[in-house]
């Protein structure tokens, strides 16, 4: 079973837990689709597009439980996950903090990145 991750901001995903399905954050929402990141990719995913920004949580889900996943090229033809539609928060295996640590985000163990 392939774990695949979502970084977001603590308030998203607890309004998304509210309404019993996350729609996605505004970059998301913009491209059309949710971004995701396979174990190998999301702390670079992290270090690239929120450096330095706290309150953010990590959200596991595992592969089998997405509807509307796609695999697609980005960054250095590298495969991402994409999600086209809405996730149930229930698909969650776990959320986390991701706190920073010296102006890096501590991952935890369970990332397995």
């Amino acid at each position: 079973m392939r774990i695949l991750f979502k970084i977001l901001d603590a308030g998203e995903w607890s309004e998304a837990v509210a309404c019993g399905q996350f729609d996605g954050s505004a970059v998301d929402l913009k491209d059309g689709f949710i971004h995701l990141s396979a174990a190998h990719q999301v702390r670079e995913t992290a270090a690239r597009h929120f450096a330095g920004r706290d309150g953010l949580v990590l959200v596991a889900f595992a592969e089998h439980d997405l509807a509307g996943l796609t695999w697609e090229a980005s960054r250095g033809g590298d495969l991402f996950p994409h999600v086209y539609g809405a996730i149930p928060t229930r698909a969650a295996m776990w959320v986390k903090p991701l706190p920073l640590e010296n102006g890096v985000h501590r991952f935890p163990g369970e990332a397995g990145a």
